[in-house]
């Protein structure tokens, strides 16, 4: 995408981050923001901006340790947090109800799958697992996809989303310029 955050970048008129966040904010209690570097960028959001604990820029699994430990520290009355990508902008509004209904007990990890495959980065993860995490990550782990299999995830799947009688992924991001272009297109057609 040529570099700087994805998120920021516009999409309908407004960043994707203001997107994800909207889809977001009905189905949890909190929000934070995973990020490093002057948080100062996501300032406008007004929700906790948590930098990765792990140093060395160690990808999703950092984020998500990151993530985890936010919520043992400020929230321990929490045994699970989500996750999602903020480059996924049709990502389900009823996420976190659907993984919720697969939720067994604290120790339920639970990951997205579509027909595209599995989205380990969308998830449902046992705050538990932190310290779990942060062995891995010590030990130089950083395969998201690994490491969920590797530690038991569910996998829920979703299916595909219709926007203007076109099914898409609904887990569909927005890697490239023409994936954003792409999510344009989407979002007019979904907006007629």
């Amino acid at each position: 995408m040529g570099g700087g955050d994805k998120c920021l970048r516009a999409l309908g008129g407004e960043p994707i981050l203001t997107r994800i966040l909207a889809r977001l904010r009905p189905q949890v209690s909190d929000i934070i923001i995973n990020a490093n570097g002057d948080v100062s960028r996501f300032a406008p959001y007004g929700v906790p901006v948590v930098p990765d604990t792990i140093t060395g820029f160690s990808g999703p699994l950092a984020g998500a340790h990151a993530g985890l430990e936010w919520v043992r520290a400020n929230r321990p009355d929490i045994g699970h947090a989500v996750t999602v990508a903020t480059d996924t902008p049709f990502f389900p509004t009823d996420l976190v109800r659907r993984f919720l209904a697969e939720t067994r007990d604290e120790s339920t990890f639970l990951v997205a799958r579509s027909e595209a495959g599995t989205h380990p980065v969308i998830g449902l993860w046992p705050v538990e697992l932190a310290a779990a995490l942060k062995v891995s990550l010590d030990q130089g782990h950083r395969k998201v996809s690994a490491w969920v299999k590797d530690h038991g995830a569910v996998e829920v799947p979703f299916p595909p989303v219709e926007i203007d009688g076109t099914l898409i992924d609904p887990f569909f991001n927005i890697n490239k310029p023409e994936d954003l272009a792409a999510a344009e297109t989407l979002l007019r057609a979904s907006a007629s």
